[in-house]
């Protein structure tokens, strides 16, 4: 259909154009995606066997849709791609403040025009884009900011009493006609309002300033709720709740690839500024790994959620802290360290909501802990157990590297030290060579230095060497060696 020379109704029913809700519009074209086997929500990683399903068949079903998640689970974001799922253009009443179809005009001016012009009635185009609204609840949004209210000017303009329905100006959900319409964050909204919302759902009207106006409203309504237990500010009224066809349950990534899935996919801009810098591997696990921990810690609020924005924005800040270094030692490359993951504390105190124990250790304190925790974990993927070593009859693997810095009790490794500084001093430790070549003889040569790193931080998790954060890097000791130093 070339849409361009399509400027009158008449026009339009001569093509044989066919009206459609916006619902028929989301379940014809979910359709022909499924059918040509066609990705339907484009960069979602993690829901395909769980949350699109679902939300592919409330969209069959021709629901309004509750996603109910904690923060930083993509709700937003599947929301906002269902309009794709829309026409590419629809066409509009020209001057429709509510975006009438010709076909079945709702408003008074949209009819009033019909009946004057007929055939004639000028339309345009609405492109999909331009279908899509959403409005964040917060408590002090009103009926009339979403509903309408009596606009006193216009009255006064088109001198009209205050009993004709002219006088309304029309709030964002009529505004929203055949759209999809996103309320973020339902719980927030008011009671009141929430209630304001009943008729609309369900049988289309709106009530305005004593005007009972009948608009039957095509809209597509998706909303967007943290789990009640957690929102103390609110929560969504029962009959409210019970108008909405489908909820569905979001959640966080299940595993460690999935996650660095959605990480990379997020900095993809970020990684191409910053082209001299390589991660390892092992380092975009144990950022991934963080995010983990945090939701299993005893020191932060699980029910409030640790957002995928945490990964995102410490991936970031890892990366700018390696940046930095670089230009320091006069570096042209460089590689991610273990000491660069001090640098993302900022992005992790941020992200977490602590419970009272965690605000006693301080929010700097809980993110080390999670550095820590992280390491430590992906540790025993590659290194045996030390709570396994006492069943063994086999010597203790790290009792090599241990008695080295009984000898070494001054090894540091500063952020001022250059690439071949830093490996240097690494290559110093020969035990750790032995350590890599029993254990870890597949790890990729090029990471092998970051490896050693994580050897010794694991290490002082698990009681093995102590680790003393300094201004400029940090120094391993031996744990009891300087303690008998002393003696």
């Amino acid at each position: 259909m070339n849409l361009e020379h399509i400027k009158t109704f008449g026009q339009l029913k001569k093509e044989g154009y066919e009206y459609k809700s916006v619902k028929e519009e989301l379940r014809r074209n979910l359709l022909q995606k499924l059918m040509k086997k066609e990705t339907v929500f484009e960069g979602i990683h993690g829901y395909e066997y769980t949350v699109i399903p679902e939300l592919e068949r409330a969209i069959l079903s021709k629901h309004n849709i509750n996603l109910l998640g904690l923060r930083g689970q993509a709700k937003t974001r599947l929301a906002r791609q269902m309009v794709s799922l829309l026409d590419e253009y629809i066409p509009v009443v020209e001057g429709s403040e509510i975006n009438d179809d010709p076909f079945k005009p709702i408003s008074r001016f949209a009819k009033n025009l019909l009946e004057e012009k007929g055939d004639d009635l000028p339309i345009k185009w609405m492109h999909r884009d331009e279908r899509f609204y959403e409005k964040l609840a917060t408590p002090d949004v009103t009926v009339a900011d979403l509903i309408g209210d009596v606009d006193p000017i216009k009255a006064a303009n088109l001198k009209l009493t205050y009993a004709d329905d002219r006088v309304i100006h029309f709030g964002m959900i009529p505004r929203s006609n055949r759209c999809i319409f996103v309320i973020n964050e339902l719980p927030d909204l008011q009671a009141r309002i929430q209630v304001a919302l009943f008729n609309i759902l369900q049988e289309g009207d709106i009530q305005i300033r004593g005007f009972a106006l009948r608009l039957p409203l095509d809209i597509q309504f998706v909303f967007t709720a943290n789990p009640e237990d957690y929102t103390n500010r609110g929560s969504i009224v029962t009959p409210l709740k019970d108008r909405i066809g489908s909820q569905i349950l979001t959640h966080y990534p299940e595993s460690i690839d999935i996650a660095r899935t959605i990480t990379q996919q997020e900095t993809a801009k970020t990684s191409e500024t910053k082209p001299n810098i390589y991660v390892p591997e092992l380092a975009k696990d144990i950022l991934e790994q963080i995010s983990f921990e945090a939701r299993e810690s005893e020191y932060i609020d699980n029910k409030s959620g640790v957002s995928a924005r945490l990964s995102i924005t410490a991936y970031e800040n890892l990366l700018s802290t390696a940046e930095r270094r670089s230009l320091n030692t006069g570096d042209e490359k460089t590689t991610i360290r273990m000491g660069d993951f001090m640098g993302i504390i900022p992005a992790i105190t941020g992200k977490v909501e602590l419970v009272y124990e965690g605000e006693q250790e301080g929010a700097s304190q809980v993110a080390q802990q999670l550095i820590a925790s992280a390491v430590k974990t992906q540790f025993e993927s590659y290194f045996p157990k030390v709570e396994k070593l006492k069943k063994q009859t086999d010597a203790d693997p790290y009792a090599e590297v241990v008695a080295w810095f009984f000898e070494e009790s001054n090894f540091e490794l500063l952020d001022s030290l250059t690439n071949t500084e830093y490996e240097k001093e690494l290559n110093k430790i020969e035990p750790l060579d032995r350590l890599i070549k029993k254990y870890a003889s597949d790890f990729p040569k090029k990471d092998v230095y970051f490896l050693k790193e994580f050897i010794l931080w694991a290490l002082v998790e698990l009681k093995k060497l102590s680790k003393y954060n300094l201004s400029s890097g940090v120094r391993f000791k031996d744990v009891y060696g300087s303690y008998i130093n002393d003696l």
